[in-house]
């Protein structure tokens, strides 16, 4: 699965269970962060320890699971939610999440710029 810049991701602010599979944060997504898990989106999700993150996908035939485990430490970086169950982050951010950085603070060129002509 590719991540490209229009895609719509949403980390949720919550830790989740991580014995939790597909069917599961399937569940999640619709009832706490009342999102459709099959619309395209991207949702992430923390475990309690911060020390794993969970992607779901739909892809239009079925979803996809990905989990990465940080050998040490713990994720430094994860939102407050202020009232949000979930928070909108940008393709270039989740890369920066997913290395274990601050995707507030990434530095990055406008996604969109009028060409000088």
């Amino acid at each position: 699965m590719a991540v490209m810049p229009q895609m719509r991701l949403w980390v949720a602010v919550e830790p989740v269970d991580f014995r939790k599979g597909i069917d599961g944060l399937v569940a999640v997504c619709r009832q706490r962060l009342a999102a459709d898990p099959m619309s395209g989106a991207v949702f992430i999700f923390g475990s309690r320890n911060r020390k794993s993150i969970k992607l779901l996908a739909y892809d239009g035939q079925g979803f996809w699971l990905f989990q990465k485990r940080l050998s040490q430490g713990q994720f430094s970086w994860w939102p407050a939610g202020r009232g949000a169950a979930a928070v909108r982050l940008e393709a270039h951010q989740m890369q920066v999440l997913l290395w274990n950085g601050d995707p507030s603070r990434a530095v990055t060129a406008p996604l969109w710029r009028p060409l000088a002509g």
